[in-house]
């Protein structure tokens, strides 16, 4: 038997164990009351074919998601947390016979079941006559249904019962579990017209990382997999140009030196636990799609005059102090399209009240499509910096505050998104003077309407501004690791 063939027995038999051990166990996630749909209950008679609808899962309270916003025939179908984006939408088509397709409303496209084999993991296909796209709709207690497969008989189902973000949406045997159990909500009632534009799901390189000649990372080098901290370390030690692509889950202790002219890629569930990547006086480097939890000190660091650095598409939690700290006249930063969640400093701009000699004229960061959701303070922390660049990034139920300008640094807030944030932006911190800042055109669901104040240097790149009020679905399905192809 081959190791594929094996594991994969392994995992069916593992899930076969849980669906009779998890429904008497599985929690009922509420569904937030504050998303902008008719949450009520459909069951299988009395779905609108004219309508969208969002499918949530019982077991998880995680949405059915067209995963990267995928276009393409086989593009995957996982669940996500719930946010109403149009790849989250799926209108019933009839074919007959009491039989749907489930059409997406971002591709066009519907979902189908590659084969009948228990564990086959569910993709869309271009609409056609086969049955494999054809599904029956089943009741379940409580105005849940169930989805089953015309061509197989077998039940749409979240896969080893997974509560995670990108957990996987397969087909198993009906067996009326919670994780095959999902409820129908009515977008708007059919009346409501949500955000349509998805994030660029290149997370293309935007903001002051463009300027001072562009960072382009390790460029064409030949990638090398890393697998363990002594390889990750020796590899980002290195003084050659590389790409550096992560595999796995790799534990350490304090902080990795990171050099210059390096493109550090996660693969899928790349993970760093327990230490930092130090950018110390080096240039050219770009992060991306690694998620790091439980640091010891910073989770990155760049410092000591580092400049054209890019830090996109990672998730960060649960560490010691900073997520992404710039400091000690660093400059030309970008930071994209990263999610801070369960943790209390994020990103500081400026260590010390005292450095002005070395950072006036340098710290110009941009902080775009970042999803800090729940994340305490520093979102960012500003010294000095003029001008600091904060566009369309959502902060989700922020504790302390937002953004702080602070010690002459100058700070346009725009086109952000702010729920549930009592502090959006504000003047001065703790014992720092204030600095300036100007906002507009931002969206307060919630929220304070912050402290600004005078002037802030212009931007001298060009960028795209997403309009506020739709930045929370852009961000909320863009933003961290796991959401791009690298």
């Amino acid at each position: 038997m081959s190791t594929d063939r094996s594991t994969f027995l392994n995992r069916l038999t593992r899930h076969r164990v849980l669906r009779r051990l998890a429904p008497a166990a599985a929690l009922v996630v509420a569904i937030p009351a504050t998303l902008a749909v008719l949450a009520t209950s459909s069951q299988a008679a009395t779905v609108d074919t004219s309508a969208q609808y969002v499918f949530v899962n019982r077991h998880s309270g995680k949405a059915m998601d067209l995963w990267e916003w995928s276009t393409a025939d086989g593009g995957q179908i996982r669940q996500f947390t719930r946010t109403d984006a149009t790849n989250q939408q799926f209108q019933f088509v009839s074919v007959g016979s009491g039989y749907y397709q489930l059409r997406n409303r971002h591709s066009g496209k519907v979902v189908a079941v590659p084969n009948a084999t228990d564990g086959a993991q569910v993709v869309q296909a271009t609409a056609s006559s086969d049955n494999k796209q054809h599904f029956a709709l089943r009741d379940s207690a409580d105005g849940y249904v169930r989805f089953i497969s015309r061509h197989s008989g077998k039940a749409l189902d979240l896969w080893e019962w997974s509560t995670a973000d990108g957990g996987i949406v397969s087909q198993f045997g009906d067996l009326d579990g919670f994780n095959q159990q999902w409820q129908l909500i009515r977008v708007g009632g059919g009346t409501t017209n949500p955000p349509t534009n998805p994030p660029p799901s290149s997370g293309g390189l935007a903001g002051w990382a463009t300027q001072n000649g562009g960072t382009t990372g390790g460029g064409s080098a030949a990638a090398t997999t890393v697998t363990s901290a002594s390889a990750l370390t020796s590899a980002l030690g290195s003084t050659n140009a590389a790409v550096i692509r992560v595999s796995g889950t790799i534990s350490c202790s304090g902080m990795l030196r990171v050099r210059s002219n390096k493109t550090v890629l996660g693969n899928a569930g790349a993970t760093i636990s327990g230490c930092g990547f130090n950018i110390n006086g080096d240039r050219n480097v770009i992060i991306r799609n690694l998620t790091f939890r439980n640091w010891d000190d910073d989770a990155i660091n760049v410092q000591e005059s580092a400049t054209n650095i890019w830090i996109d598409h990672n998730s960060f939690t649960n560490g010691y102090d900073g997520a992404v700290d710039v400091k000690r006249g660093s400059d030309f930063v970008t930071i994209s399209w990263n999610r801070v969640f369960g943790h209390d400093k994020s990103m500081l701009l400026g260590h010390s009240d005292d450095n002005g000699s070395q950072d006036r004229g340098h710290l110009r960061v941009t902080y775009h499509h970042n999803w800090f959701d729940g994340s305490n303070q520093r979102h960012p922390r500003v010294r000095f910096g003029n001008p600091v660049h904060v566009y369309n990034n959502l902060y989700s139920n922020v504790g302390g505050y937002g953004v702080a300008s602070t010690e002459g640094a100058g700070v346009l807030v725009e086109g952000n998104y702010f729920e549930n944030t009592d502090d959006p932006f504000h003047l001065g911190e703790g014992d720092s003077g204030p600095g300036t800042l100007v906002a507009r055109n931002n969206c307060h669901v919630g929220s304070g309407s912050g402290q600004q104040g005078g002037s802030v240097a212009s931007i001298p790149y060009s960028y795209a501004l997403d309009t506020a009020c739709n930045v929370k679905s852009i961000v909320s399905g863009g933003a961290g690791a796991g959401r791009i192809s690298v």
